[in-house]
């Protein structure tokens, strides 16, 4: 009988649940996570993490207690059938998920790109096609925007072997979410992560997007005007490849912009969201602003991806193997170091002379 993975989330937050969940499907042993978000004002299961757990445990058929909100302990079992595969991605036992059609609705404005995120690791031990349809947030704070997972991460993703897609029927912006996506994940073959220096900035790409009820004030066009007039590309040399303006239905008005840079090894992005009160204009300008900062670091020590997608890179290169330079070594990456260590990574960070990024390797795949 295998081990249940004793966790601590008392000093964490909703990415330490996410990420133990999807790791506890594919090492295919139970976990056992006390103090649930309790470095949070308010701890235990919010909507969006009991939406995650209810998701995790109906494609495993886990058993599971404390499926609850406000639950500040919950223990999940996926208890998968296994088979010995010298190819799979420990070269061990492993479980295999199957595939299917599935719904959730998350009941509030939380953040449907949170519950995708994850899911896409288990591309890595599914039978057959999954299709998962979340009713949510599209659009909210301390989430990446529907356009930043569709244009940034998963093309980023499909360079080291994941199949994926996403298709969108409605926004949902804060408060009323109400949108609805599906993300396709077919079973997939990943490859290590290779992101240990930037290559030459080659293009930007811009999407700006305004809910309908925002469209006779200009807000996705003033956003999107205000990022390029920050950026100043004529003096950078940096193409403009895709300038995308949308109008969208949603329950909700909102707005948001999401800029996109390819260079040389990999992707980088940035994003911010409307706000009653700000000017859509200044919207954009923190957006380019963000991205102004990433490019000012130059040099063979300059990061590769966003501080956003560091962190949600991490379990791929722990999966893999691989090597990353995150740009900073935040609460969240020491955070995610920590808990994919305890599933048996090995993780060795190597700080540069200034201090200011780090390069994260991964020898060996995780080993159970």
């Amino acid at each position: 009988m295998t081990a249940v993975r004793e966790l601590d989330g008392s000093e964490a937050g909703g990415q330490f649940v996410r990420t133990a969940l999807t790791l506890s499907v594919l090492e295919n042993v139970p976990v056992r996570l006390e103090h649930v978000r309790g470095n949070r004002p308010t701890p235990g299961l919010a909507h969006q993490h009991l939406a995650v757990l209810e998701t995790m445990a109906e494609l495993c058929d886990a058993d599971v207690s404390g499926a609850e909100l406000g639950a500040e302990t919950i223990e999940f079992d996926p208890a998968l059938e296994s088979t010995t595969d010298a190819t799979g991605w420990r070269g061990q036992e492993r479980g295999h998920l199957p595939g299917g059609e599935y719904a959730v609705d998350i009941g509030t404005a939380g953040s449907v790109t949170l519950l995708f995120d994850t899911l896409l690791p288990l591309a890595s031990v599914l039978d057959s096609q999954l299709s998962v349809t979340v009713t949510g947030g599209t659009d909210v704070k301390w989430s990446p925007p529907l356009d930043y997972f569709r244009n940034v991460k998963l093309p980023l993703l499909r360079r080291f072997g994941l199949t994926a897609a996403c298709d969108v029927d409605r926004r949902g912006f804060y408060p009323n979410g109400g949108g609805r996506a599906t993300l396709h994940l077919a079973p997939s073959n990943l490859e290590p992560i290779d992101l240990g220096e930037r290559g030459s900035p080659a293009e930007i790409r811009l999407y700006s997007v305004e809910s309908a009820s925002l469209a006779d004030r200009d807000v996705a066009h003033r956003q999107a005007a205000g990022a390029l007039e920050r950026l100043s590309l004529e003096d950078t040399g940096i193409e403009l490849t895709e300038r995308r303006e949308s109008t969208v239905s949603s329950p909700s008005p909102g707005s948001a912009i999401v800029l996109r840079l390819d260079h040389g090894t990999g992707i980088a992005g940035w994003s911010a969201l409307g706000e009653r009160g700000t000017p859509a204009e200044r919207v954009g300008e923190d957006a380019a602003d963000a991205a102004n900062r990433f490019l000012e670091r130059t040099g063979e020590r300059a990061p590769p991806v966003d501080h956003h997608m560091a962190d949600q890179l991490l379990v791929y290169l722990a999966l893999e193997g691989g090597r990353l330079r995150v740009p900073a070594l935040t609460d969240h990456v020491a955070t995610s170091c920590d808990l994919l260590e305890t599933f048996g990574a090995r993780l060795d960070c190597e700080h540069d002379e200034a201090g200011e990024t780090a390069l994260v390797t991964v020898e060996s795949t995780v080993d159970a």
